[in-house]
């Protein structure tokens, strides 16, 4: 079965899916995308993706078309032979296209592009679930505004090729002393008992499932902790994990070349894992 996406309100062959030349998305970085991740044929956290997806929009001042998003991803998975498998659905809304470019918004009335991707998932390496991935520090190059999901990640691409040519999983910002969050993850911290991650804000990215993180640790009893994970702490961290859709739960094992406590995921990793996959089993 060839791929089918959806774009701006058709479903097309791939190779036929095609954009403007002076889309605000390929000109400025102008949009905003989600990612999210369906077990089984079911979309996990669906709705708490399109309200991410609602405030983006809403920061940047796009007016998002108004579609039924959950009958286009059924339709979508169903045409791509994915109706009762694992996916990954990938979404993007620019701003559209108007000529001549402007820096400005265009007229009123400009319809957005909106672009839907669906692929089967690639299941996280169980080997690294099990052993743990590495991470090594990077400045935050980024811009202001981290909590809007926007296509503008070159800061982000930059930080990941440094990690791959690293041999690490996962490049970590740090910004003033403190280590906010991946280039394409969130970032948890076990500290002197207490499960800590930066707190929702402009600085970082407040992914869904690191949302779902924070539910089960207290559903578990596990002490929680909305603050900064400075650098120094990494010495003293006795786990550490990054959180996204598509990494789930990995655990980070080496920082830098430096061990995170004994150099082996940790209890408090495993059972937020275990708890997890029960989630979406």
């Amino acid at each position: 079965m060839s791929e089918v996406v959806y774009l701006s309100g058709r479903f097309l062959p791939y190779g036929q899916a095609a954009v403007p030349v002076e889309d605000r998305g390929f000109l400025f970085g102008d949009g905003i995308y989600e990612v999210f991740r369906v077990y089984r044929g079911r979309p996990f956290r669906f709705q708490d993706h399109l309200e991410r997806l609602t405030r983006s929009a809403r920061e940047i001042r796009l007016d998002l078309p108004d579609l039924d998003w959950a009958a286009i991803t059924g339709e979508l998975l169903e045409r791509n032979g994915l109706k009762g498998g694992d996916a990954t659905v990938y979404l993007q809304v620019t701003r559209g296209a108007a000529a001549p470019r402007t820096h400005w918004f265009p007229p009123p009335g400009t319809p957005a592009t909106v672009l839907m991707l669906a692929r089967p998932a690639r299941p996280v390496d169980p080997e690294l679930v099990e052993s743990g991935a590495t991470a090594i520090t990077h400045p935050d190059e980024r811009w202001g505004r981290c909590d809007i999901k926007s296509i503008n990640l070159l800061p982000n691409v930059l930080a990941k090729q440094r990690a791959v040519e690293a041999g690490a999983h996962e490049a970590l910002f740090v910004r003033d002393g403190v280590v906010l969050e991946g280039a394409s993850s969130n970032l948890f911290a076990v500290l002197d008992g207490r499960l800590v991650t930066y707190p929702r804000g402009p600085r970082i990215l407040a992914g869904v499932t690191r949302g779902v993180v924070l539910e089960l640790a207290r559903e578990l009893g596990i002490p929680v902790v909305e603050g900064p994970i400075l650098v120094s702490d990494l010495d003293r961290a006795t786990e550490l994990f990054i959180t996204s859709t598509t990494a789930e739960i990995l655990p980070v094992v080496r920082v830098d070349g430096r061990p995170i406590g004994d150099g082996r995921p940790g209890p408090v990793t495993r059972a937020l894992y275990t708890a997890f996959r029960q989630q979406i089993s």
